[in-house]
């Protein structure tokens, strides 16, 4: 006699252990994927020798997520995979004085190299400094267009849709009116437009085709993600790594807005009517 109970909790199984190894794998090509930050650089002493074993921490100020590794022989450290955002970057060793680097603020698809210097004292004293980094990227030569944060929240936008701020960049031109759709459609550096990669959080958007239909990301409405959803991107029209790629065109990477450890929202409205426009200049004063 088949015990189907047995048989139906063995099917149930071996489908959750297959859901769990996707995710698994889909996590590990999400991070493959550089829509994250990082930072990379060398702890020495005032003499400009290096310190290895040091104790390197970086806190995201917005979350309090850490990460720590220690300084390898050579006195350089990396972090990768970093959320984008403020961060605050502490060394500490035995024998040096504690040094907290702040005003660190990552961006998307940017290595920020911070070099830290320790001075001979007790590890109780600290030392604060307080520094903007530069959004460039200081260890890749690709040219980028960073669209940031404060762009997308402050600018006006006719639909609030983030996509409209890609012409900011000089090498992006909007094609919309070349497509029969008339859907969001932009031409990056040059190329044409079903030959660009966007990139959500490192998921590929697939896009469409050159039959004439969009190939941004867009719903119903022509416009994907409102600005409240994006915190910032950044454009690839030539010339990038070898971490990106699958399509010639431009690399368009979109980080969304997470969660903090400070309440915040939004609020918009439209206001689209006839009473607050100017009068024709050829209609009558009456009526």
């Amino acid at each position: 006699m088949v015990n189907w109970r047995k048989s139906g909790l063995t099917k149930l199984a071996t489908t959750l252990i297959g859901i769990l190894g996707v995710t698994i794998l889909a996590g590990g090509l999400v991070f493959g994927q550089n829509f994250s930050a990082a930072i990379s650089g060398f702890v020495r002493d005032a003499t400009g020798a290096v310190i290895p074993g040091t104790t390197v921490t970086a806190k995201h100020t917005e979350t309090g997520l850490t990460r720590t590794v220690q300084t390898n022989e050579e006195g350089g450290y990396t972090m990768p995979q970093l959320p984008v955002g403020a961060y605050e970057v502490t060394a500490e060793k035995p024998g040096f004085r504690q040094q907290v680097r702040s005003g660190i603020t990552l961006v998307v698809a940017q290595e920020a190299v911070v070099n830290l210097t320790l001075d001979v004292g007790d590890l109780a004293e600290k030392i604060t400094v307080t520094e903007d980094i530069p959004i460039v990227n200081t260890t890749l030569n690709s040219v980028s267009g960073l669209i940031n944060e404060k762009q997308i929240k402050d600018m006006p936008l006719n639909g609030r849709s983030f996509n409209d701020l890609l012409v900011l960049n000089t090498t992006v031109n909007d094609n919309r009116s070349n497509t029969a759709a008339g859907g969001p459609a932009y031409s990056i550096s040059g190329k044409r437009q079903e030959t660009n990669r966007w990139t959500i959080n490192g998921m590929d958007y697939v896009g469409t085709n050159s039959q004439g239909t969009a190939n941004a990301p867009n719903g119903m409405s022509d416009q994907l993600l409102g600005v409240d959803a994006v915190r910032e991107y950044n454009v690839l029209g030539h010339t990038y790594g070898a971490e990106y790629g699958k399509r010639s065109g431009g690399q368009v990477t979109v980080v969304t807005t997470s969660g903090t450890n400070q309440w915040h929202g939004a609020v918009f409205e439209y206001l689209r009517n006839n009473k607050l426009d100017a009068r024709n200049f050829f209609s009558t004063t009456e009526g």
